[in-house]
């Protein structure tokens, strides 16, 4: 093993006439996905008898294959594949797609495959314009130089404004500093639901051919030299049982070959000298097994020995690193831990937090924007991400694999700068109804958001704002409650701040059981009048759980589980019949969110539970009341 000293990457304008290399950019839920699937069922690389399979016989999403981007309706993980298309000037060109997250908090996952592609297909929504999670990974795409072609979806919709919306757009371009773009940027109008595209949104087509010719024509040949030494960029990795690591990414110059020998180019400088044992070209959404591939397209290469994300694949005798993948920084941290509460170990398979540290080691592998420390013991970990949202799709997906784990507030993270604590600030955007707009301004405003854009559209306000990113935390639910579940959110990081002052915290408190046992109806209905309940009769609970919410600011220790003494004398206005309030169901990010600092969301394969961290009731007290004698001595 030896240190890398190589001199710059070498660079070339040579272009591969017939390979395009288009990446899919877009907010939550403009219909980026549909829309890739309509390309790949009118590619022509699929028979109907394929096409069905891979939907599950239904109008499914075929690059959302991950059960919780089904669910959730987002696209949590990058996908790449392949089409071909037949042109209208004659020629065959290859089209590698390459599918992208959406959302602010998956930005790792953007930013490095980003570095595939040579230009991007910029989906708006007809009715909604440009939205914060376009503008952040738009501005990610200009900064890599990546030429976009602007497809406004959704032009079925009946309140669609296509031509505001073009509009729109060459106000963003303009306001983030790519003047030549918004001088000269192709637009196609389109219906990633009935299948068509169009120059005109007026007249609508049949196919999507438009939307092909579009690309062909606009988006840059992909540029590589087959004469100069390789140069392959790792950007994403895959697993095998059988063959292990396989390393995802653009091969930029030279031509990488089946049996080659090359040098692995660590991130940290270091060199291995390696062979490769397989390489795989992406054909439809599959992956076939190819002799060589050249300069400009996209691979996966088998065989390497723990190849990792920004690994450069160079040629053996002149190995050359590439710029390495850089992504921002976390804003949001959580703590993670053993669960030790009495329930501990009953649900889960991995428990213990050898087997915790080795799953967070294996996810920083292939999740850059993520950052692991070890805690104040040996039991606990600071998993620093960049929102709440990308916080609980790990915690989601740990606890179906069979994890137990408990895990803490989430906190923002704060810098120094300067000698001046700083914060993260968040854009804020808000479509609610008119009639609840009162409501949302005086929410987000209590929590130190100030207003930039207000914007009237029929029977919802178009709302704008910056807000800090601690105020983030718990708004949601309370967006939901003021417009009675018909608020939308969205909200993306902008830049650090001085820290201002403190934000309102949970205005409730809780209800906290005293014993371990299962809950009775009896208790509950004494309890009816004294808060809400998040738990149901027979449900186990134990000492020190969180049971409910009380209607009061304080908590409250409460027996949950009182049984009813019976006696032999019957009293006729006890057997009226008695109706209990619905249980309050909690989501699993709606509880991340409800915590306080005291707290901890304790989750398993099968369930999840908030707790108090300490127990005990008596053990509460004594800390509360060692704290407050330090704060008597400090003062």
């Amino acid at each position: 093993m030896s240190t890398a000293t190589a001199p710059a990457p070498a660079t070339t304008t040579k272009e591969v006439t017939d390979l395009r290399n288009v990446a899919i950019i877009a907010h939550v839920d403009h219909g980026k996905t549909s829309l890739v699937d309509q390309l790949l069922k009118q590619s022509g690389n699929f028979r109907a008898a394929e096409l069905e399979k891979l939907e599950g016989g239904q109008h499914g999403l075929i690059m959302d294959s991950n059960p919780l981007e089904r669910e959730r309706g987002i696209t949590i993980l990058s996908k790449n594949c392949a089409v071909t298309y037949p042109a209208l000037d004659g020629q065959t060109y290859r089209i590698n797609i390459i599918d992208t997250p959406g959302h602010a908090d998956f930005g790792g996952e953007v930013e490095r495959v980003l570095r595939l592609a040579d230009g991007c297909l910029l989906i708006i929504d007809a009715f909604d314009g440009p939205m914060p999670q376009t503008k952040f990974v738009l501005g990610k795409a200009l900064e890599l130089g990546i030429k976009p072609v602007v497809v406004v979806n959704k032009c079925d919709r009946p309140d669609a404004r296509p031509e505001h919306v073009v509009n729109e757009v060459f106000d963003l371009f303009v306001a983030m500093g790519a003047e030549d773009l918004a001088l000269d940027f192709k637009v196609v109008f389109a219906s990633a639901r009935q299948g068509w595209a169009s120059d005109d949104w007026k007249k609508p087509t049949t196919d999507m051919r438009a939307l092909f010719e579009a690309i062909v024509k606009n988006v840059p040949a992909a540029k590589g030299d087959a004469d100069l030494p390789l140069q392959a960029l790792v950007t994403s990795l895959d697993y095998n049982d059988y063959v292990g690591r396989i390393g995802i990414g653009r091969v930029f110059a030279g031509t990488a070959k089946t049996g080659q020998i090359v040098t692995v180019i660590k991130r940290d400088g270091t060199m291995q000298t390696t062979r490769i044992q397989q390489l795989l070209q992406f054909q439809g959404l599959k992956r076939g097994e190819v002799d060589e591939v050249r300069a400009g397209d996209l691979c996966a290469v088998v065989g390497l020995e723990s190849v990792d994300i920004g690994d450069t694949i160079a040629d053996k005798d002149n190995p050359v690193a590439l710029p390495p993948v850089t992504v921002d920084e976390p804003t949001m941290s959580m703590l993670f831990r053993v669960n030790d509460s009495p329930f501990a170990g009953q649900d889960g398979t991995y428990v213990t937090s050898r087997q915790i540290r080795e799953r967070l080691d294996k996810e920083l592998q292939h999740n850059v924007a993520m950052r692991v420390t070890q805690g104040r013991s040996a039991d606990e970990f600071m998993v620093a991400a960049r929102g709440v949202l990308s916080l609980g799709i790990l915690i989601e997906t740990m606890r179906r694999e069979g994890f137990e784990l408990s895990v803490g507030k989430p906190e923002v993270i704060i810098k120094d700068i300067d000698g001046v604590p700083h914060e993260p600030v968040e854009e804020l955007v808000i479509d609610t109804p008119n009639e609840s707009l009162g409501a949302i301004m005086e929410l987000v405003g209590g929590r130190k958001g100030e207003i930039k854009k207000m914007e009237p559209r029929d029977t919802h306000t178009h709302l704008v704002f910056e807000i800090p990113s601690r105020s983030l935390i718990g708004l949601r639910g309370r967006a939901l409650t003021a417009s009675r579940g018909e608020a939308i959110m969205h909200h993306s990081f902008l830049r650090f701040a001085p820290k201002s002052g403190d934000i309102p915290s949970r205005q409730n408190g809780v209800l906290i059981s005293l014993e371990t046992n299962p809950v009775t109806q009896y208790a509950c209905e004494g309890l009816s009048d004294r808060g809400v309940l998040f738990v149901e009769p027979a449900d186990k609970v134990y000492e020190g759980q969180i049971v409910g919410e009380h209607n009061r600011d304080n908590d409250l220790v409460v027996n949950i589980t009182r049984l009813k003494h019976l006696t032999n004398i019957r009293n006729a206005n006890k057997e009226a019949t008695v109706v209990l309030k619905a249980a309050r169901k909690m989501s699993l990010e709606l509880c991340m969110e409800y915590i306080e600092d005291d707290e901890l969301l304790e989750i398993t394969p099968k369930t999840w539970r908030m707790r108090k961290k300490i127990l005990s009731e008596s053990m509460r007290k004594r800390t509360e009341r060692q704290k407050e004698d330090k704060e008597k001595a400090g003062s």
